[in-house]
């Protein structure tokens, strides 16, 4: 990242740093979609990242977590292909194997860092089966700090849940925008960029006609909020999933199928104005995210759509990879040859 200065040292194991970024929001956001170049979702919280640790057969600790995002982070030939990585709390004020901070690391190779800065979720008491998003109570005082360990970018994770016709309710869709709103405008405040994330699950045995329907709604409700919070859209980036059939609905979605309905009912939602669109792979195999990514991109090309795409995966990245790993020093070089290739071919998918 031009215009970024970044001094950080280490002293008993505890890294101590300060980074100053450049503070054109409308540049920052238009660099996370340099062609050939996604953003890599690494931003599982502690719970998460040890369930995900655990299910490979990993011990699970403090340090090990940090191992496991060496693993990704370390990997040579990264910055090939990935514009930004969105990080856990705790990963900004860790160093890599190398000494160095992982925001300092990834800003010398031009790899934006970033944030999840939500708190997780919560049953709405109204609606129990529907979840609200936490953190907004001290996002301002959180902000600061994020930014000062080196954070450029931010993401706050909705979720949305179907079920039938019943959920989600109109009631939680407009909740969550109105939080996903606030949260954007405190970030966009700070000097930083938002991607907001209001992810429709893809559990369920809904349609994909049902998936696009309530795709539709979600942006059409956000966008509305959005605009009642006086939120500058050219700064903000939208984090998506697909369109597709629900994963017990027993239908195999074709690539075509996903992009015909993915780029339609984006287009017909999002205005042009917005910096851009990333994918989540929400549960989907590598195989599937990449392919649906690929036709989605010749598809929006056909289309004409206004506003660049790409990609922000997480497992979809990472589950060839910790296979290989096991969390040992000796499988390394394997697990990061595994994740390469797959953000060769992610790259190639954007055409």
């Amino acid at each position: 990242m031009k215009n970024s200065v970044a001094h950080a040292s280490t002293t008993a194991g505890v890294c101590y740093h300060e980074v100053t970024m450049m503070t054109d929001l409308v540049t920052i956001a238009r660099s996370l979609f340099a062609p050939g170049k996604g953003i890599l979702a690494a931003d599982e919280s502690v719970h998460t990242a040890t369930e995900r640790l655990a299910s490979y057969g990993i011990p699970t600790s403090a340090e090990m977590r940090r191992q496991y995002r060496d693993l990704f982070f370390g990997a040579e030939g990264i910055a090939q292909y990935l514009s930004g990585i969105i990080l856990f709390s705790e990963t900004l004020g860790e160093c890599g194997n190398d000494g160095t901070l992982f925001p300092e690391s990834l800003i010398a190779r031009g790899i934006a860092p970033g944030v999840k800065v939500d708190l997780g979720t919560e049953p709405i008491s109204d609606s129990p089966q529907e979840l609200i998003t936490q953190g907004l109570l001290d996002l301002p005082e959180r902000l600061v700090g994020y930014k000062k360990q080196g954070a450029v970018f931010t993401k706050w994770r909705a979720v949305v849940r179907i079920d039938g016709d019943t959920l989600p309710t109109a009631g939680a869709l407009h909740e969550n925008a109105r939080r996903l709103a606030t949260y954007a405008k405190e970030v966009q405040s700070a000097g930083m960029i938002p991607i907001l994330e209001p992810e429709v699950l893809l559990s369920g045995n809904h349609s994909r006609a049902r998936a696009r329907a309530v795709i539709a709604e979600t942006f059409g409700t956000l966008f509305s909020v959005l605009d009642e919070h006086a939120v500058d859209r050219t700064s903000l980036i939208v984090k998506t999933s697909m369109a597709l059939s629900g994963d017990a609905s027993g239908k195999k979605d074709t690539p075509e199928e996903v992009a015909e309905d993915t780029v339609g009912v984006l287009m017909e939602t999002i205005p042009a104005d917005i910096a851009g669109i990333v994918f989540l792979s929400g549960g989907q195999t590598p195989d599937q995210a990449i392919a649906n990514l690929k036709a989605i991109s010749q598809r929006a090309r056909e289309l004409g759509a206004p506003w660049p795409l790409t990609f922000s995966y997480a497992r979809a990245f990472q589950e060839e990879a910790l296979a290989l790993w096991q969390g040992k020093e000796e499988n390394v070089p394997a697990a990061r040859a595994a994740f390469l290739a797959r953000l060769k071919e992610a790259s190639v998918a954007l055409g």
